[in-house]
């Protein structure tokens, strides 16, 4: 779906309230304050569009409430556009190109994107762990360190750069996270929390994960020191591949990715990751090309309730999980 085909599907803002109210609400008007499932709209000529009063808890209500984008006073026009942007974009997509686009103020246009990528956030942590064929890696993201006289910045896993966890399902899904180092303490958790332990893991050398592999189906690793990155099924070369993706963001479009806000960096990466689909050309090659823009937004917008941002005293912004 190119640019004039979306702006024809959403035309106005009445349909796009009515999308957002069909996808969020695809099993009917629930309440976000008490979880009611009755309640009426309410009409007049000073009443907001879309506005509803619950019958069991009486308080006030949109689609938008106690979603990231509570609160808004951008029209949802908008909102549909970034997401278009954000989720057409091959390597992502920066805030002062957005807020040319969609025609907001840059740090408005920088707000929306990481409430966008909360929604994908919240969508990963809604789905299963991974399965099958796992392969694990683990990649440090930050800028080149400026140069200083007469120190010495270290490489590799000394170096003070933010650590990065990535499980892959081969032919699947990507999970990714922070972590402070690459020891068993820190790593094993999260590997416990993403990977079915009926799973198979491939990896580097790591003695990390041959003690982790203990506790799944089975392990296997290659050996990068000795120049061995593959030996038959044996690699983890698509854990490679999506870190050359958020190299290839990090370098052609954010430029830096602060470790404060990193995660939400990764999930974007990875929501676009996860949204692909194997297609078969006319040589017989299979390509894995993005989902149709429609189903993207179908499957960001279906888990985005009970989470907002808010603004900080020093016009930055916090996660708040609310509750029924």
């Amino acid at each position: 779906m190119d640019i004039e085909a979306f702006m024809e599907r959403f035309p106005t803002e009445e349909i796009c309230r009515a999308y957002l109210e069909s996808v969020i609400w695809r099993n009917g008007r629930v309440c976000p304050h008490c979880g009611g499932l009755e309640s009426w709209a309410i009409r007049g000529p000073s009443a907001r569009t879309g506005l509803y009063e619950c019958a069991y808890c009486h308080l006030q209500f949109t689609v938008t409430t106690k979603t990231p984008m509570h609160a808004t006073k951008l029209p949802l026009r908008k909102w549909l556009l970034a997401m278009y942007y954000i989720l057409n974009s091959s390597k992502g997509y920066s805030s002062v190109y957005l807020a040319n686009n969609i025609g907001v103020r840059q740090k408005t246009a920088w707000r929306i994107a990481h409430a966008i990528r909360e929604m994908m956030n919240m969508q990963h942590e809604r789905e299963p762990a991974v399965g099958g064929v796992v392969e694990l890696d683990e990649k440090y993201v930050g800028g080149k360190p400026r140069k200083q006289e007469g120190v010495v910045h270290r490489r590799g896993k000394g170096t003070s750069k933010q650590g990065v966890l990535v499980m892959v399902e081969r032919g699947g899904v990507v999970r990714t996270a922070t972590i402070d180092n690459d020891s068993h303490d820190q790593i094993a958790p999260i590997v416990d929390r993403h990977v079915d332990k009926d799973a198979f893991l491939m990896t580097d050398q790591n003695p990390v994960y041959k003690r982790i592999g203990k506790d799944y189906a089975g392990h296997a690793s290659v050996n990068h020191g000795d120049g061995e990155f593959a030996r038959g099924e044996v690699h983890n070369n698509t854990a490679e591949s999506f870190n050359a993706v958020v190299e290839r963001a990090k370098f052609g479009v954010f430029h830096r990715l602060s470790k404060k806000h990193l995660q939400r960096y990764l999930d974007e990466i990875a929501f676009r990751w996860n949204h692909r689909q194997p297609v078969k050309r006319r040589s017989g090659k299979i390509v894995m090309e993005p989902l149709p823009i429609i189903d993207q937004l179908w499957s960001l917008l279906n888990h985005v309730l009970l989470r907002q941002i808010r603004r900080t005293h020093n016009y930055g912004f916090r996660i708040c999980s609310v509750y029924v």
